[in-house]
């Protein structure tokens, strides 16, 4: 009955969209009393992984009127406690649904949708069991430990045309978009480089085991992932992102952040690099393994070439009439660029997607049956810069990139780091 109120709505809207009566706002009656979004016309939402990042974006959805989080999972009570904390102060009562199998919340018919916000080698079974089960998902950020999982997840979204964004929320900030719309209209002149930084990765000391505490349950949160002993600390996100075990390090996990906006800015949104040469330093120590310093280039073949480094934090995109630099919550550029009213953000000939809220835009890409900002033909492109980056970085050498094929142009060496590495146990990445 709900699914067939909300396409009901759905459809009525469109209908006087295509009969060119429609109003050019909605009474709040269709959507319930008050201008409040009725119980019945809610997206419902499960979350999988309550930990850090995922309580940062759960509580952007429980703002969000036209949202109910309905389901939580997590296999660490502490986390579980915390979110039942965050969602009682929001609806007034914990009546939330709890499991501790994301397979479970994933076969629930109630949720319309799926957060997942796991560490990152948790990133491409959960997911591609959500979209499986026909669940719209808001999938963090990085895609997966390997290129050919994240490839799985485009071909399942693919299949059962579920709604897909990524968690690379920078491009729901004014400020990334104004940039990238300077550079995609020649506001630069032509544009030479993009050049990309983000903090690196981090060395620590040898992490001793310690007792599992009963709270976690840390067979299940290693999972598919060859097994380690157990210390607190690597349960913590700015230590288990650095760890091979568990993900690919800062080159992904922070990088993808601006290579997407680079991605973004220099039009290569439905395409790839030529080519990826990088160098790269490895801890040679301590219980954090991952990628520490990086220096890589990419080359296109119709766009601009984008210098990838671990040092600083921001984009610069340098044409050669003029610069601009962004990063969170600053915009840099000449005073006579940025003041000049044909050079306001939305004013130019190439207009990008605008949102104003990571999540809202999720959401309203299913009410409505539109793509969202950041959809997975997008991430999969964006992410691939992070993968074959790293390759190259592990390689040594200069490797050529077919963006059509997305496959090493005569490589089998570089080709085979592309799929997944063998899962631990009965673990394996479901049928598509």
């Amino acid at each position: 009955m709900k699914q067939k109120q909300y396409m009901g709505r759905r459809d009525f809207l469109k209908s006087m969209l295509v009969a060119g009566t429609a109003p050019y706002f909605v009474p709040s009656n269709i959507f319930g009393s008050s201008g409040q979004t009725a119980p019945s016309n809610k997206i419902t939402l499960g979350v999988i992984g309550v930990g850090a990042m995922g309580k940062w974006d759960m509580k952007n959805f429980l703002g969000l009127d036209n949202v109910r989080v309905t389901a939580i999972c997590d296999i660490n009570k502490q986390n579980i406690e915390e979110a039942r904390k965050l969602i009682t102060e929001r609806y007034g009562g914990s009546d939330v649904k709890v499991y501790s199998d994301f397979r479970e919340l994933n076969a629930d018919s109630s949720i319309d949708a799926v957060l997942m916000a796991l560490p990152v080698h948790w990133h491409s079974i959960p997911s591609l069991d959500a979209i499986l089960n026909g669940k719209h998902i808001y999938h963090e950020k990085p895609m997966a430990m390997s290129f050919a999982e994240a490839k799985l997840v485009r071909d399942a979204v693919r299949k059962k045309g579920v709604v897909f964004q990524f968690g690379t929320q920078q491009r729901s900030d004014l400020k990334f978009r104004w940039a990238c719309e300077l550079a995609l209209n020649g506001r630069l002149g032509k544009l030479q480089e993009i050049q990309v930084a983000v903090p690196g990765g981090v060395r620590t000391h040898h992490m001793p085991e310690r007792p599992v505490p009963d709270y976690l349950d840390w067979e299940r949160w290693v999972g598919p992932a060859p097994m380690t002993t157990f210390n607190e600390d690597k349960i913590k996100r700015e230590w288990h992102e650095n760890m091979a075990n568990f993900s690919l390090g800062m080159i992904s996990c922070w990088g993808i952040h601006h290579i997407d906006i680079a991605q973004w800015g220099n039009g290569t949104d439905v395409t790839g690099p030529t080519t990826v040469e990088g160098t790269g330093i490895f801890p040679k120590e301590g219980s954090c393994d991952a990628i520490v310093n990086w220096n890589v280039k990419y080359e296109f073949a119709n766009a601009a070439p984008v210098t990838f480094v671990d040092s600083g934090n921001g984009l610069r995109f340098k044409g050669d009439e003029a610069t601009v630099f962004v990063k969170r919550g600053d915009i840099i550029a000449p005073d006579t660029l940025l003041r000049d009213p044909e050079n306001k953000y939305g004013t130019m000939p190439v207009k990008l997607p605008i949102s104003k809220n990571h999540g809202e835009n999720f959401v309203e890409a299913i009410i409505n049956g539109d793509r969202a900002i950041c959809d997975i033909e997008t991430a999969v492109r964006s992410d691939t810069l992070c993968q074959i980056g790293l390759i190259s970085v592990k390689l040594g050498r200069k490797l050529q990139w077919d963006p059509k094929a997305e496959q090493f142009v005569n490589d089998d060496e570089a080709n085979a780091m592309l799929q997944p590495r063998k899962m631990r146990g009965d673990w394996a990445l479901p049928t598509v």
